[in-house]
């Protein structure tokens, strides 16, 4: 096992570039009383840099959703009769699947059949790249034997209750306690990228690890996994690897949380600040103290 210490380098964008050079994003995420979480996770897409984000949600949100930024668009998906997707949400999201270059999925999305339907259909496409939290993960705990009909190329973003979840769909013995050996576990078992989040956030696959070391405890806010989906979703959508996407995502998001508790302390930070002072933790990384330009 190689442990990572180094931080992923963003490619440079070239000067011709235009949105779709810089990656398409489809975040599917939100339900009713859960609108914020799919418009932090779109949000964060675009902070993180890319260059179209779409963001398809129940339809009675999407006003909501729709409201809250002006810089993505929207997708409306049936939903039941509790304000959740459908289970017929996958042949409207399907004609999209293709025209982005990764999605986003969970968020707020709840744990109706339609999610769980949505889940199973999702992972076993071959073709796709996936950033799967919160709800998505949650779902992928109840669905019997995800691992093993799996084809996407998957990033897992766990916090630790989620991540038990997964470990007891995964394995029939008891989760251990060290949590680099539980991520890169459970990493080679489903062959996805695995975050684990929480202090010392662990990204690892199946022959590597990584501990974050920016980050701080006022991050432990609702909201805050959402930042943090977006802004891996846009990484990738940028060219950077799945797993050079997440270990370079956390790093920045964790960035942007120090940034805004030095402004605002700990107590009062939101999710919301950690979008607004990513233009600075990206600028600071691209361009640290000290070095010459």
């Amino acid at each position: 096992m190689q442990t990572i210490t180094a931080v992923p380098v963003l490619p440079p964008r070239p000067i011709d570039g235009h949105k779709g050079t810089f990656g398409k994003v489809l975040v599917t995420a939100g339900s009713m009383g859960y609108s914020g979480a799919a418009a932090l996770t779109g949000r964060s897409a675009l902070r993180g840099g890319a260059g179209l984000v779409r963001v398809a949600v129940p339809r009675s949100i999407l006003p909501i959703v729709a409201s809250l930024d002006p810089c993505y668009t929207t997708i409306p998906l049936p939903e039941d009769g509790d304000g959740q997707v459908a289970s017929d949400a996958l042949a409207v999201l399907l004609p999209h699947l293709a025209d982005n270059d990764i999605v986003a999925v969970g968020p707020g999305l709840g744990q109706g059949r339609g999610a769980r339907d949505l889940l199973a259909a999702l992972v076993c496409r071959s073709e796709l790249k996936m950033i799967i939290d919160a709800a998505g993960l949650n779902a992928l705990a109840k669905t019997p034997n995800w691992i093993g009909t799996r084809k996407a190329s998957i990033v897992l973003t766990p916090h630790p209750g989620e991540m038990q979840r997964l470990w007891d769909n995964a394995f029939r013995e008891p989760m251990p306690a060290d949590r680099k050996d539980q991520a890169v576990r459970l990493a080679s078992q489903s062959g996805c990228i695995v975050v684990l989040k929480g202090a010392g956030t662990v990204v690892a696959d199946a022959s590597r690890v990584y501990v974050n070391t920016t980050g701080n405890p006022g991050m432990a806010t609702a909201g805050s996994g959402d930042v943090l989906t977006g802004l891996i979703a846009a990484l990738a959508g940028q060219g950077l690897s799945l797993f050079d996407a997440a270990v370079l995502g956390v790093y920045l998001h964790g960035l942007a949380g120090d940034i805004a508790a030095r402004v605002l302390g700990q107590v009062c930070l939101t999710a919301t600040d950690i979008i607004e002072c990513m233009p600075s933790a990206i600028q600071t990384y691209q361009n640290p103290p000290g070095r010459q330009t």
